[in-house]
């Protein structure tokens, strides 16, 4: 029976994701070096199978003339315009209103800190809707995702079982924890993680194309 539902916060909730690589894309460009994608993607949902850091590749790249800390502040800059011009993605609120009308609980996973998601949240004024959000500071230091620490520990503080709750991911690091964790997870890839073949025991384009009873109908007969 379905009791509660986890969703990620970065790339589902909110697109933080395509802003993020597409300006250290920009920058790159502009000093005539390519962003090495495929490095990137291993980092995003969870820092647990790459520690690739952009501003410290790029300045190896120029061989110490770009300094890593102003990259970094104009990257931040200029991806936070970004995100704070972007809307919440299209079926999660839908989601989250039927999930708490129908008496579930609804959580946060997010690999990313408190500092950023807390505040998010609470700008898009959704923070109250949720019972917890556990984020990277809640877990062991380098046990955020892919490791199932997140979703773990989420099933603990909403006291569900795994097969009680369903998680949506946009990553493949995300998908894993999840996995490992045991818990159905729904993929709903986004602009970025499209490219990555993020598969979940249910993949769809958009969390529109969901409701609350089709989840219901799909863990009962996972």
């Amino acid at each position: 029976m379905l009791k509660a539902l986890i969703f990620d916060f970065d790339g589902l909730i909110l697109d933080t994701e395509t802003p993020e690589v597409t300006v250290w894309q920009n920058i790159y460009k502009e000093y005539g070096f390519e962003l090495p994608v495929h490095e990137w993607e291993k980092t995003v949902g969870g820092y647990g199978i790459s520690t690739f850091n952009a501003a410290e590749h790029l300045a190896l790249l120029s061989t110490g003339k770009i300094d890593s800390v102003s990259s970094i502040l104009r990257y931040r800059q200029e991806s936070d315009a970004m995100i704070h011009a972007s809307p919440i993605l299209p079926g999660v609120m839908d989601l989250i209103h039927s999930a708490k009308s129908s008496g579930l609980k609804v959580a946060i996973g997010s690999s990313s800190p408190h500092s950023w998601v807390d505040s998010h949240t609470k700008r898009l004024g959704i923070y109250d809707l949720f019972d917890f959000i556990i984020c990277q500071d809640d877990v062991e230091k380098g046990k955020t995702k892919p490791h199932p620490d997140i979703y773990l520990k989420a099933l603990d503080k909403l006291q569900v079982r795994a097969n009680e709750a369903i998680v949506f991911e946009d990553s493949p690091n995300g998908v894993l924890a999840s996995r490992r964790a045991g818990i159905f997870v729904v993929a709903v890839p986004n602009g970025l993680t499209s490219q990555m073949n993020v598969q979940g025991d249910l993949t769809v384009s958009s969390l529109a194309e969901l409701t609350l009873p089709d989840l219901m109908a799909k863990l009962s007969n996972a």
